[in-house]
């Protein structure tokens, strides 16, 4: 097995022992328990490192390992189950790991002296195992299932405080929000099996290419694929889930809202970008731009520190979902991956604070914390900082790779400027409301003197994660010519030509994936031939070179690549490519070809000068925000107050957040529970009348039967019996055991028989 596979299964397996161990004997253990899921998260996490600097060193984006094992097998049909590791893997790997295991050791100080500190412990574990599994699973059948244990792995620790009817209506409406989305999910997996016959990745998206799914159907298929994302991710309309999972515990909020459930919807879909249609893709970037603006909005005006963090989650994941949506990829899972550590971050770091502040969340009783709590000050300041976008801070290269994909979008596109409109604009609220945090909670005088008086800085365990995540904040998204660019190793960024279609846009991926499970033998390590050869169309799937491997038979896929490597061992896949794969052409021919046209220089330069543009507008907007922020709650040049008053209307729409949950609760809710209730009278009146009209029938003729059966039936065969029986009784009395009364009859007889012989025969 290769080493990479092996490091991968155990970074899968050990949390999920965390979670069989704690669950069962951690309230048995010292401390119940909490070193041991501390230490086996930490253990995935060194794996992490360790298939994240190999990745590194390939420098290969298109590089490949893969290995599958059969699951079940009936008939024709079958299951495997397989590992995928490549770029994008082992940049996730780090994310979920690093996340997971700063809150694991931020939770053994928080939350402390739980009565059921064990069993968070191991939740903790199950919810990263589900996360991991997402990251790893090289099918849409297995990454279905992970996905739907972390939405249970979910719903149990949003309703940790179950005891508490707001914690225990929130996980509910985690849960039933997300199966909305999540039945989409399951009928576009569905769509893409029927038309493919496959649930690994390189073959759907080999089937796409050949054209196995097209036009309006695809599309369908994609935007349903995309309805997990937006439950996931909390997409509008599916985002009312996310501001109520605050309820859980605030380590939980962090796990959730940086690095794991939410962004498995935005990996799922850069995951998946191949099987979406320009149409899909479109209403991709929409949907992400829309809910940008409308979750900054209402962050706004939230004086819940961990509610306005949610509806800042909300519009970041937004950002992400645009950046997918436009055709990069890249940019949305680089700004997922500075997102998690400054958000994570900034949830740890507000969890201090309530922690400090003896569960006083709402801001307008914070003020002047600074002082009491500078480690933790800091390290929020340095998250806020980077979400916001100011260079250098990490947010600041992703927040403009997303900006400038937008903007490039737009231009290449003139009817589609609204999402980088619309993302601009957030950038702007997001400097605003996010300095609105950190001036109402650490600047100013403190606005509840008893519970300043009380406030401390939070212990080593909780202020360590905060220095490591705080520092990540500023560090994670590289400098100019210091890691500049890393997240290029990992993740190719698809090149995406947009030319005018009968639908808005159309968009062809000039580089993705290259289907390696058509590439390699699956039951023994064949030596590659050689081929210098261009690529050249035949039948069989074509490789990244040209080359084609058909029949079983392994083509050396690193002709058009000298520096690529391919090894076999067993039905382990490795393939080092340039993942070049444009819908149906020879990859080999295509990339050379997109390369060389002028369209693709004016593609690049476009790019280019979109990058340029958006990174200005980007800082600029930065600091429009915060210098807003400082006006409003420093300098107080302008009164929150009078603005509220001058437009009441406009506050009490961002306050009720815009009236979804209402119109959901009257229209949605309302009406589910009279259907339901339709339902019940309907099952009540006619179904259940008519079976138990059906039972009363039978039971009634069952009765008259009965009757007939006793009267009639039973009567006769009585009477018959009776006859026999007195008869019987008759004779039986003549059988006394006497010889006497025995000759009497024979003589009696015999007088008998006399006198009828001389009456009939003689006359």
């Amino acid at each position: 097995m290769d080493p990479i596979i092996s490091s991968a299964l155990l970074i899968l397996a050990l949390p999920v022992v965390s979670y069989v161990l704690l669950f069962f004997f951690g309230e048995k253990l010292p401390r119940r328990g909490d070193w041991l899921g501390i230490g086996l998260v930490g253990a995935s996490w060194v794996l992490s490192l360790k298939i994240f600097w190999h990745f590194w060193g390939v420098n290969d984006p298109g590089h490949q390992i893969e290995q599958s094992w059969n699951w079940f097998t009936i008939s024709s049909f079958s299951v495997d189950f397989g590992i995928l590791v490549d770029g994008m893997t082992a940049v996730m790997l780090v994310v979920v790991t690093t996340v997971s295991f700063l809150v694991h050791l931020f939770s053994s100080g928080y939350m402390w002296g739980d009565r059921r500190y064990a069993r968070y412990f191991a939740f903790l574990g199950w919810f990263t195992f589900a996360m991991l599994g997402i990251v790893l699973s090289n099918s849409v059948f297995f990454l279905y299932i992970f996905w739907e244990l972390v939405g249970v792995a979910s719903y149990v620790l949003i309703g940790f405080f179950f005891h508490k009817n707001s914690a225990a209506d929130a996980n509910k409406k985690a849960f039933l929000v997300n199966r909305v989305g999540d039945l989409g999910f399951w009928l576009g997996i569905l769509l893409f099996f029927t038309a493919v016959g496959s649930f690994n990745y390189n073959d759907l998206f080999a089937g796409v290419a050949d054209g196995a799914l097209q036009g309006g159907l695809l599309t369908a298929a994609g935007i349903l694929l995309f309805m997990g994302a937006v439950g996931k991710s909390a997409q509008v309309p599916l985002h009312v889930w996310l501001p109520d999972a605050m309820e859980g515990p605030t380590p939980v909020s962090a796990l959730i809202h940086a690095a794991t459930m939410v962004a498995a919807g935005v990996y799922m879909t850069a995951r998946l970008l191949p099987l979406f249609s320009p149409d899909a893709l479109l209403f991709v970037a929409y949907t992400g731009a829309i809910t940008a603006i409308f979750a900054a909005t209402i962050a706004i005006v939230q004086t819940d520190i961990k509610r306005g963090l949610a509806y800042s989650t909300l519009s970041q994941l937004g950002y992400m979902v645009m950046a997918v949506g436009v055709g990069s990829a890249s940019a949305g899972l680089f700004h997922l991956t500075t997102h998690a550590f400054f958000k994570a971050c900034l949830f740890l770091g507000s969890g201090a604070v309530i922690h400090a502040m003896h569960h006083q969340q709402d801001m307008r009783f914070m003020g002047g914390l600074r002082k009491k709590m500078p480690i933790t000050a800091a390290a929020m300041i340095a998250s806020t900082i980077a979400i916001s976008g100011v260079p250098p801070f990490s947010g600041f290269w992703s927040k403009d790779a997303v900006l400038g994909a937008a903007l490039a979008f737009g231009m290449e596109n003139p009817a589609h400027y609204l999402p980088f409109i619309l993302a601009l604009l957030a950038a702007v609220i997001t400097g605003f409301y996010m300095f609105r945090i950190i001036f109402m909670t650490f600047f100013g005088k403190p606005r509840d003197q008893e519970a300043y008086d009380r406030a401390h800085e939070v212990s080593w365990r909780m202020t360590t994660p905060l220095v490591v995540l705080g520092f990540l904040a500023v560090v994670a998204g590289g400098f100019p010519g210091l890691g500049s660019g890393w997240f290029e190793r990992f993740v190719q960024n698809p090149q995406v030509e947009m030319v005018a279609g009968t639908h808005g846009v159309e968009m062809a991926a000039a580089e993705h994936s290259v289907p390696t499970s058509e590439l390699v033998e699956t039951t023994h390590a064949v030596p590659a031939p050689e081929q210098t050869g261009a690529g050249h169309g035949a039948s069989g799937a074509v490789s990244a070179g040209g080359n084609v491997a058909d029949g079983g038979n392994v083509a050396d896929v690193n002709a058009a690549d000298p520096h690529g490597e391919e090894s076999l061992v067993g039905d382990t896949r490795t393939a080092s490519t340039p993942a070049a794969d444009t819908r149906g052409a020879p990859a080999g021919d295509a990339h050379a070809a997109a390369a060389d046209t002028p369209a693709t220089d004016e593609h690049h330069d476009v790019h280019h000068i979109a990058h340029q543009r958006a990174m200005v507008m980007s800082i600029f907007a930065a600091a429009l925000g915060i210098l807003l922020a400082w006006l409003f709650y420093i300098r107080r040049t302008f009164s929150s107050e009078r603005v509220q008053a001058a437009f009441p209307g406009v506050h009490r729409t961002l306050d009720n957040k815009y009236w979804v949950d209402e119109f959901y609760r009257d229209h949605v809710v309302a009406n589910v529970r009279r259907t339901a209730a339709l339902s019940a009278g309907f099952d009540n009146i006619v179904v259940d009348g008519l079976v138990n009209g059906v039972g009363y029938l039978t039971r009634f003729a069952g009765d008259l039967s009965g009757h007939i059966d006793r009267l009639f039936v039973d009567g006769l065969v009585n009477a018959v019996g009776d006859i026999l029986r007195g008869l019987g009784g008759m004779v039986s009395s003549w059988q006394t055991g006497r010889v006497q009364n025995y000759f009497l009859g024979l003589v009696g007889g015999l007088v008998v028989l006399i006198l009828v012989y001389r009456t009939v025969w003689l006359g």
